[in-house]
C-alpha cells in the first residue's frame, strides 16, 4: 500500500466525453499531446485499454539528450467514466471523466513519486493535462 502524496490536477474540456475518451485513449492522439513542454514529445504509444491491459508512452526530450518510458497495468476501466492504473514502480493514477456544463472534467489524481518536489510534479502533470485539453478542443 502506497503511503505517497496523492496529487490532483484537472481540466474542463469543451468537447463530450465520447471524444475526450477517444483522444485520451487512442495511441495516435496520445503521441500529439502528451509532453509537458513544447521541447519535448512522446514518439511511441501502445495502450491495451481494458483491466490486466498494459500501456506505454515514450517521453523523450526533441533534442535527442533524454529519453524514457512512462507505462503501467490498468487496474480499472469504465467506458467513458474512469481508468485506473498502476505504474511499473507500484504508484497508482485514477482518471475520472465527468459531463460538466457541456463539457468534460477531467481529473487525474496519482502518487508522487519522491525524487522531484511535488510542486513539480503537479505543474508538470497539469502542463500534460492543458496541452491534451488544447489538441482535444482542436480535433473534430
Amino acid at each position: 500500500m502506497s503511503t505517497a502524496t496523492r496529487i490532483t490536477v484537472s481540466a474542463l474540456v469543451n468537447k463530450p466525453v465520447a471524444h475526450v475518451w477517444k483522444i485520451w485513449t487512442e495511441p495516435a492522439h496520445i503521441m500529439l499531446w502528451n509532453a509537458a513542454s513544447a521541447d519535448w514529445h512522446c514518439p511511441a504509444s501502445t495502450n491495451d485499454l481494458r483491466a490486466g491491459g498494459f500501456f506505454s508512452s515514450t517521453m523523450a526530450a526533441r533534442d535527442g539528450s533524454s529519453s524514457f518510458d512512462f507505462g503501467g497495468v490498468y487496474d480499472d476501466v469504465q467506458l467513458h467514466k474512469r481508468i485506473a492504473y498502476t505504474l511499473g514502480d507500484g504508484r497508482t493514477c485514477e482518471i475520472l471523466f465527468a459531463e460538466e456544463h457541456g463539457g468534460t472534467r477531467v481529473v487525474e489524481s496519482f502518487d508522487a513519486e519522491s525524487q522531484n518536489p511535488v510542486e513539480m510534479q503537479r505543474g508538470g502533470w497539469q502542463a500534460i493535462l492543458d496541452r491534451f485539453k488544447k489538441h482535444a478542443e482542436q480535433q473534430d
